[in-house]
C-alpha cells in the first residue's frame, strides 16, 4: 500500500463524505490496486480493467468503510472480489465466443508463461473450491493471494484466528492436487 498512515486518514475522511479526500485516495491507491489485480489476472489489460472496477467500487462503497479494520484490509477484499469477478466474466466470454479462425492470433495464457499459467490454474482452482467448499475460499484468498498477515486475514474473514488457520490448511490441502493436475 502507499504510505499507510495518510492512506488510512484519506479513507476515513472519504468515508465521512469528503469528496476531495476520495479523489486523493483513489489516485494514491491506483498503482497498488493494479498490482494486486495483476496477482489474479495474467493479462495486464485485464488487470487494469479489474482495477478500474475496484476503484469504482471503492468510490461507490467507501461510506460503508467503518474503520473497524485497516483500509488496506477492506481494499484487498474489494480487489479479490473484483478480480475474481473479472476472471469469471472473461472465462464466460471465452466460452461463448466461437473458436478463433487464425489460431496464431489466439494466445492461450496457459502456455504463454509459467507465471500466467499458474495464475489461471489458481483461478480455476478457486472457482472449484468456491463450488465445493465455499467457506474455505476467503482464508486462501486473504492469506495466500492478498498476503495479509494471519490476524488481519482472520479479522477480515470474520472468524477466530484458530478457525482461520484450520480453514486455510484445509483450503491448501484441497487446492494442492488441483494445481498439480490431479483430480
Amino acid at each position: 500500500m502507499p504510505d499507510a498512515a495518510p492512506t488510512e486518514d484519506l479513507a476515513r475522511r472519504a468515508a465521512a463524505g469528503d469528496a476531495a479526500a476520495l479523489d486523493e485516495l483513489l489516485h494514491a491507491i491506483r498503482p497498488e490496486v493494479v498490482r494486486r489485480c495483476g496477482r489474479f489476472l495474467p493479462n495486464r489489460e485485464d488487470a487494469e480493467e479489474a482495477a478500474q472496477d475496484v476503484l469504482l467500487q471503492v468510490a461507490r462503497k467507501i461510506t460503508g468503510f467503518e474503520g473497524r479494520s485497516r483500509f488496506s484490509t477492506w481494499l484487498y477484499a474489494v480487489v479479490a472480489n473484483c478480480a475474481r469477478q473479472k476472471y469469471r466474466e472473461l472465462k464466460r466470454r471465452a466460452a461463448e465466443q466461437p473458436a478463433p479462425i487464425d489460431a496464431a492470433l489466439h494466445v492461450d495464457p496457459r502456455t504463454t508463461s509459467v507465471i500466467a499459467g499458474s495464475r489461471v490454474d489458481l483461478l480455476d482452482a478457486l472457482d472449484r473450491l468456491e463450488r465445493e467448499h465455499p467457506h474455505l475460499v476467503a482464508p486462501l484468498v486473504y492469506r495466500d493471494i492478498c498476503q495479509l498477515d494471519y490476524a488481519e486475514a482472520a479479522e477480515r474473514a470474520g472468524i477466530p484466528l484458530g478457525t482461520f488457520k484450520s480453514r486455510l490448511h484445509e483450503a491448501r490441502r484441497q487446492v494442492r492436487p488441483w494445481l498439480a493436475g490431479t483430480p
